[in-house]
């Protein structure tokens, strides 16, 4: 839950409160949310384009493994120097990894193996929360706590940032053309596959950005909507694509300040904007077409 100062019985300006000193955990949790909304937006457009939205919750729900793991390694063996974010984003990849394995490779029911990594990851990871010393909760990583995000998550999402952004200005081509049609891309010599894992790959860096903001359960959310939303205007993928980032950083922006004026949980307060929003913009698309 959120914790908000109250100066002379009155809640004060949100802006102004971001320059509190007292309300540190504020402005780290804007900055952290302004900068996840460039790569969540620009991944999460090709997510919703490739329709592998299940994928990115499997990876997603995962990462409580690697999570548990880093608190238990802080506390037990004294690594002081594996920060929880670190152990989620080493989880993605490993699960995007075995993911990316699974769907193009084995003979098994896809969406069972990926059912059995996504519960095996939470399952991993409440057993380490379980057994380290003192009081974790559990559920702050799952639905997100503006008090988790510190300065150093910034800086690690800071560098995870600017190296998806980085990759994709590298493969931005290679990834729309498997995204639209992967067989024509590679009668045009494009390694299909490989474009595909790069593509798990980042989305496994990308949800792992917000999960102190929004949580692990909710992420997947502010992946898919705002491009979902961007879609039902725009004409190219570009538009999408800065469509997505802008509505992100928007409901980012905009849930923070609702959960900062009405004492709310800041996570599902961003979702729930989001959602709403697509909400209305699926209903005003279908009311402009009658």
């Amino acid at each position: 839950m959120n914790t908000w100062i109250v100066m002379e019985g009155t809640i004060t300006d949100f802006w102004q409160a971001l320059g509190h000193p007292d309300l540190g955990f504020l402005r780290n949790a804007l900055l952290l949310g302004l900068v996840g909304s460039i790569p969540l937006g620009a991944v999460g457009t090709f997510v919703v384009a490739r329709r592998i939205s299940y994928l990115a919750a499997a990876i997603a729900h995962s990462v409580l493994g690697g999570i548990g793991a880093a608190l238990y390694a802080q506390q037990v063996w004294g690594w002081s120097w594996l920060h929880p974010m670190l152990g989620a984003l080493l989880a993605a990849v490993v699960s995007a990894a075995v993911i990316a394995g699974v769907s193009l490779r084995s003979q098994q029911r896809e969406d069972a193996v990926i059912g059995a990594i996504w519960v095996s990851g939470m399952a991993v990871g409440l057993i380490f929360m379980a057994k380290t010393p003192g009081y974790v909760d559990g559920m702050a990583y799952l639905f997100g706590d503006i008090l988790l995000v510190t300065r150093s998550d910034l800086w690690i999402a800071a560098a995870v940032a600017a190296l998806i952004v980085g990759i994709l200005l590298l493969w931005h081509r290679q990834i729309v053309a498997v995204c639209f049609d992967s067989e024509f891309a590679a009668i045009r010599g494009v390694r299909v596959e490989a474009i595909y894992v790069l593509l798990l790959l980042l989305t496994a860096l990308t949800v792992v950005m917000l999960v102190s903001l929004v949580g692990i359960v909710l992420v997947i959310a502010l992946l898919t909507l705002p491009p979902a939303i961007a879609s039902l205007r725009a004409r190219s993928l570009g538009q999408m694509l800065i469509g997505a980032v802008l509505l992100t950083a928007g409901c980012i922006v905009l849930g923070l300040w609702g959960s900062y004026a009405f004492n709310l949980p800041s996570g599902p307060s961003i979702i729930l904007l989001a959602a709403a929003v697509y909400l209305i913009a699926n209903l005003g698309q279908r009311l402009w077409r009658h």
